[in-house]
C-alpha cells in the first residue's frame, strides 16, 4: 500500500493500530501524513528549512502523543493541530534567536528586526505576531482562529478537534477576528 493513496479511513485505521502499539503502522502513518504536515508548517513558515524543522518536530510529537488522539474526528484534523502548534513553537524559538542576535550593539530589542524575521517567517510575520499578542490575554481564541482562517477547517471539524460546542467555536473565532484585526492593521 502506497502512502500517497491512503484514504482518510485508511489513515484513521493506521492511527488506531499505531495507538495499539503496532510499530509498522506508526511508521506507515508518519510517512503518509508527512507531506500534509509539511504543507501545514509551510503555511506558517514559508522558509522551507524552518518548515522542515517544524514538520520534524510535529512528526515526533505525533509519534509521542498518538495516544491522546481521541478518535472523535479524523486523525488528519488532530495531526493538523499538532503541526500548527509545532510550527508556532518553531516560530517562537526562531523569533527569540533573532531578537537576541546582538543586544549590545542595538540595546534590547522589543521586536525583532523585520529584515531578520522576514527570512524566518516570510509573509506570515504579521499574523504570527498578532497571534502571539492575542494569546497573552485570550489564548482560547488562537487555535480556532488559525484552524479556520489559515487552514480552512470547517467549524464542525474545529469543534470536534477542540472538544467545544459548535456555537462556542463560532463565537471564539468571531471574537478572535475582532481582536486580531487591529493588530494586523498596525503591522508594516
Amino acid at each position: 500500500m502506497t502512502t500517497e493513496a491512503l484514504t482518510p479511513d485508511e489513515i484513521d485505521e493506521l492511527a488506531r493500530r499505531a495507538q495499539a502499539g503496532e510499530r509498522d503502522a506508526l511508521e506507515t502513518l508518519l510517512a503518509a501524513v508527512r507531506p500534509r504536515a509539511l504543507n501545514v508548517c509551510r503555511g506558517v513558515l514559508p522558509h522551507l528549512p524552518d518548515a522542515e524543522d517544524a514538520c520534524q518536530e510535529a512528526l515526533i510529537n505525533i509519534a509521542g502523543k498518538i495516544g491522546t488522539w481521541g478518535g472523535r474526528g479524523r486523525f488528519t484534523t488532530w495531526m493538523h493541530v499538532v503541526a500548527v502548534n509545532s510550527a508556532r513553537s518553531t516560530y517562537r524559538r526562531l523569533k527569540n534567536q533573532a531578537t537576541a542576535a546582538d543586544p549590545l550593539d542595538h540595546g534590547p530589542l522589543e521586536r525583532p528586526d523585520p529584515r531578520t524575521t522576514s527570512v524566518i517567517a516570510g509573509t506570515r510575520l504579521d499574523l504570527l505576531e498578532a497571534m502571539e499578542t492575542l494569546e497573552k490575554d485570550h489564548p482560547q481564541f488562537v487555535e480556532p482562529l488559525l484552524l479556520r482562517d489559515v487552514y480552512g477547517l470547517s467549524y464542525e471539524e474545529i469543534a470536534q478537534q477542540v472538544g467545544a460546542p459548535l456555537g462556542t467555536v463560532k463565537a471564539q473565532i468571531h471574537h478572535g477576528r475582532r481582536l486580531a484585526r487591529p493588530l494586523l492593521r498596525g503591522s508594516e
